[in-house]
């Protein structure tokens, strides 16, 4: 626990104090956010401020994660806990690293255009399935070796799983690998869309990106502390349930850091936002939450924990079906939260509101995930 909260506390602080940083040199570079013609006239006021601030949450979660792995080195050793990098971190903050650079030329091409339309819809979508898919192979196709209690070395779990899973592995549902690599290439996809769609309010997407990390690393934690690999939760002849995955400390360190950058963003980017994160940022969070939803067993699960971004992603596809089957709008405007702003709503009561329910999912999700726990060991 301890090198979650250090990994916690560094992102916030990098976060929190190189955001202004950012704010000066997307600023000096003119890297202003071009507004949509078509879009809320409201929005006009917001013209040039700075983009592509993801960058900064990027950075401070890749520097929180060392420093996590630093106070693990202090911690007294232990049998099986790895302490150095992980083919795990590799594919979560590969998913962030990635996803973020297709955000960030998207971004590029928009301020160097001054123009809303940045990378096409089929080089977007490109960049997307290569990234996805070079990650879930990865994911699946390169098991750990781990010291197992007796000091030898034995395989143990990929980063994904040939299962699909709700909140643990179902386990009729065998998929096969490359039927698991598609399903993580379409996870990604669905995630970095609905993260980008949710995105467009001041604080809106920072703000419930940053409930769900959260609750992946209450997860990912759970999991560690109820782990199959430890032989001293895993006894024998005990009533005791325990989570077959892959690294899960390595997972909740990701998360919390994660977690802890977004917090430290939202401090500049609520509103009045002093700096978008432009795609670089919604792409970046939504690879990364695809990644969680993976490697913690609970595809299934994303839907809930992600409402928000559901419940947003929906609204578009609604309008689109509406308006090319019957020529009528169903909203206002699409996203959602622009269809609440053409209805005279503030910005901010649609940002809190549109925050409850992310809360709302997460606490679902939570309580779905904790009364699994409780049912097995009863």
């Amino acid at each position: 626990m301890r090198a979650v909260i250090v990994a916690m506390a560094v992102a916030f602080l990098v976060s929190l104090f190189g955001t202004p940083l950012a704010i000066k040199v997307f600023t000096k570079l003119k890297a202003g956010q071009p507004i949509r013609a078509d879009g809320p006239q409201m929005h006009m006021g917001k013209k040039g401020t700075p983009t592509m601030g993801g960058v900064v949450f990027i950075v401070a979660t890749i520097i929180a994660y060392v420093a996590g792995h630093i106070a693990l080195t202090t911690l007294p050793s232990q049998q099986i806990f790895q302490v150095g990098p992980t083919i795990t971190a590799l594919v979560l903050l590969g998913l962030l690293v990635f996803c973020g650079a297709v955000g960030f030329i998207d971004d590029f091409l928009k301020v160097r255009r001054r123009h809303s339309g940045g990378l096409n819809k089929r080089g977007k979508l490109l960049g997307q399935l290569l990234v996805g898919a070079t990650f879930g192979v990865i994911a699946l196709y390169f098991p750990s070796t781990m010291l197992d209690s007796t000091g030898g070395r034995t395989n143990s779990e990929t980063v994904g799983s040939t299962t699909i899973s709700f909140i643990r592995e179902v386990s009729w549902l065998d998929i096969g690998k490359v039927g698991s690599v598609i399903l993580f290439v379409a996870v990604v996809l669905s995630a970095t869309n609905g993260v980008n769609l949710t995105d467009g309010l001041d604080g809106l997407a920072t703000g419930a990106s940053t409930m769900v990390l959260g609750a992946y690393a209450l997860i990912a934690f759970w999991q560690y502390r109820h782990w199959c690999a430890d032989p001293s939760y895993v006894k024998a002849g005990a009533n005791t349930y325990c989570y077959a995955v892959r690294d899960p400390l390595e997972i909740a360190l990701i998360a919390g850091a994660a977690a802890g950058a977004c917090v430290g963003f939202l401090w500049w980017n609520t509103s009045p936002a002093r700096i978008f994160m432009g795609d670089t940022g919604a792409l970046a969070l939504g690879g990364l939450i695809a990644g969680m939803a993976m490697s913690t067993r609970t595809i299934l699960l994303l839907p809930i924990i992600g409402g928000l971004f559901v419940i947003i992603t929906m609204s578009v596809v609604i309008q689109i079906i509406s308006f090319r089957t019957t020529g009528k709008r169903v909203f206002r405007m699409s996203p959602l939260q622009h269809h609440f702003e053409l209805a005279g709503w503030s910005e901010v009561n649609i940002v809190v509101r549109f925050w409850i329910i992310a809360g709302i999912g997460v606490a679902m999700a939570l309580g779905l995930f904790y009364s699994d726990f409780l049912a097995a060991v009863t």
